[in-house]
């Protein structure tokens, strides 16, 4: 039994990598780490597979003798949201922005939280002991967990999400919103329509096979086409499971998660509610996202990849805003995790206070020339201990002298080495990653 937890829980192709025999042993771990004090809440999202997967992880979960509450279709944070209240675990069924055959198994702990690194290690554990035990007799009888549907969660999600605008309208506002044919395809348009926005609701007919397929927040170009069409004051792309976001201006230029994040964190600084005054930011943030709060007071935290490191950073300085390029941001007194719908009405409720276009509110940071290339993983080499890769990062970072950067990591969710290199120029972005991508290819490769 092979599972591991990547950056954001466990992935892999359903049915083949991710077999529903996987699916409830790993639910069986879980209850058996995270208890049966309450049921969990479990929800999904419209992969074709996500009933096969749901069924398969409460069948484990119920044999363990905790029960079962089924949100259904439901964003990873209305999952998180429904288990925050209740003080209960929570899983979802999503692989988030992966294509559609993919799927993966998130954990949540009581409360709503993501799973800690040592939690992870001890379901992990959990894991290999069922793999490598003789069946055991479980519970039976009135110990056997209970199933049921847990009607009106989409009503209890949306309700939080209009709260959380408190009180502010977003009348007059006309938005875009890719839905990414994903689980937030009924509930992010509504949210925002109950709080006076003008709503264009796209890629929102789920088929279980055109989840992220040319939409949603990893491929915006559709989004972006829309919002010319329509002359829309903003945009809003979600991926599968509507954790992140990544918006488009009135002109339809892409704002990313950085440019979010130092919108969202001046409005916040304007109005004396920033504690620090700082945010938290991941190594893959643009250099110009610190440049840019630098200037205005505001202090950038640097964290591992992840929105779990941006909420332990949060939390462990008392912070209130933190997040990714990628578009997840996560602000702690609203909720335990990224969402991508509240940052939308967090994003259109600051431009509509502004009254200035979002071109002219994202325009604060000025990103560098940044390049992002993927290496696949070879035979024996591991980049972390090779000193020639590591010679020829020191060698690039001491020509760039402070006007750029070099950062090389092992994915936690594909088997590939993430090279990102940021530089003045394109062109030597451009140049500088190739060096690096070939020494990442050497290491890996091995002797």
């Amino acid at each position: 039994m092979t599972l591991r937890f990547g950056t954001d829980g466990v992935r892999g192709v359903a049915n083949r990598e991710l077999t529903p025999e996987l699916v409830t042993a790993l639910g069986r771990a879980a209850a058996r780490l995270l208890g049966a004090a309450a049921p969990f809440v479990v929800g999904r999202d419209t992969r074709r597979s996500g009933p096969m997967l749901e069924a398969a992880l409460t069948a484990g979960i119920c044999g363990e003798g905790a029960g079962v509450e089924l949100a259904g279709v439901l964003p990873t944070p209305g999952v998180a949201h429904l288990a925050q209240v209740r003080g209960a675990p929570g899983a979802v069924i999503s692989a988030s922005h992966n294509p559609f055959a993919d799927n993966g198994v998130k954990l949540l702990a009581p409360g709503g939280r993501k799973l800690s690194d040592q939690e992870e290690a001890q379901v992990e554990a959990e894991l290999r002991a069922l793999a490598s035990a003789a069946p055991s007799d479980g519970p039976d009888g009135t110990g056997v967990g209970v199933v049921r549907r847990l009607t009106g969660a989409h009503d209890e999600y949306v309700a939080h999400l209009v709260a959380s605008a408190r009180g502010h309208r977003l009348d007059g506002m006309r938005v875009v919103v890719d839905c990414g044919n994903g689980a937030a395809f009924l509930a992010a348009p509504r949210a925002l329509t109950e709080l006076g926005a003008t709503v264009d609701a796209r890629s929102d007919r789920p088929d279980g096979t055109n989840i992220n397929a040319g939409c949603g927040a990893t491929d915006p170009k559709a989004l972006q086409a829309w919002v010319r069409e329509t002359g829309a004051d903003a945009g809003l792309a979600l991926d599968g499971d509507a954790d992140r976001v990544i918006a488009v201006d009135e002109r339809g230029e892409v704002v990313d998660g950085d440019q979010i994040l130092a919108v969202l964190a001046l409005d916040l600084h304007a109005r004396g509610d920033l504690p620090g005054p700082a945010i938290v930011a991941t190594v893959m943030s643009n250099l110009g996202l610190r440049q840019a709060l630098g200037a205005r007071g505001i202090e950038v935290i640097e964290t591992p990849v992840g929105d779990r490191a941006v909420l332990a950073a949060l939390q462990a300085d008392g912070l209130r805003l933190g997040g990714e390029q990628s578009g997840h941001i996560v602000r702690t007194d609203l909720a335990t995790t990224g969402d991508g719908t509240l940052t939308s009405i967090l994003l259109l409720d600051a431009l509509a206070r502004a009254r200035r276009p979002l071109s002219e509110l994202a325009a604060i940071v000025t990103r560098l020339p940044q390049v992002l290339r993927n290496v696949p993983v070879g035979g024996g080499g591991r980049v972390d201990t090779s000193d020639r890769l590591w010679d020829e990062v020191a060698a690039v970072e001491r020509e760039l002298n402070g006007t750029g950067r070099v950062l090389v990591r092992a994915s936690g969710t594909e088997p590939v080495v993430r090279v990102m290199v940021e530089a003045p120029t394109e062109e030597q972005a451009e140049a500088i990653a190739e060096r690096v991508s070939r020494a990442v290819e050497s290491a890996t490769l091995g002797p």
